[in-house]
């Protein structure tokens, strides 16, 4: 039993950076399933594919890499709200990750989102993870 399933997905999907490997698998929940959607509409992974099964199923993620440097298009992952530490924003201080360059992805009462579409649409959240 995992106490923080989404740190676990992080540190696979960083584990898989550092190790060059071209494809991950995670296993499968509904909040993982939205942060690779949003991992995938802002172009750090290739692509992805859900494959549901009896039990829990997985996620087989794609990584995606500079074809001149073999480097990854994901330079740093890193978790914000913790298990014991939940770090919530308000619609007017959601943070910014890199003056922009990056994304910070939120947990919020519409769904799983970037800052920049919380901020659009007025609403705040749990802040689960920057990425750049």
């Amino acid at each position: 039993m995992n106490s923080d399933p989404i740190a676990d997905y992080l540190t696979r999907v960083r584990n898989a950076i550092k190790a060059n490997h071209r494809i991950v698998e995670i296993p499968s929940s509904n909040i993982k399933k939205e942060i690779t959607k949003v991992l995938y509409e802002k172009g750090y992974i290739q692509s992805y594919k859900f494959e549901d099964s009896a039990v829990q199923g997985s996620i087989k993620i794609a990584l995606k890499y500079n074809p001149n440097t073999k480097q990854s298009a994901i330079v740093k992952l890193e978790r914000i709200s913790k298990p014991g530490l939940r770090k919530y924003a308000g619609s007017e201080t959601l943070p910014r990750v890199l003056n922009g360059l990056g994304i910070a992805i939120l947990s919020t009462s519409k769904g799983v989102m970037t800052e920049k579409e919380a901020r659009s649409q007025k609403v705040g959240g749990e802040v689960l993870c920057y990425v750049y």
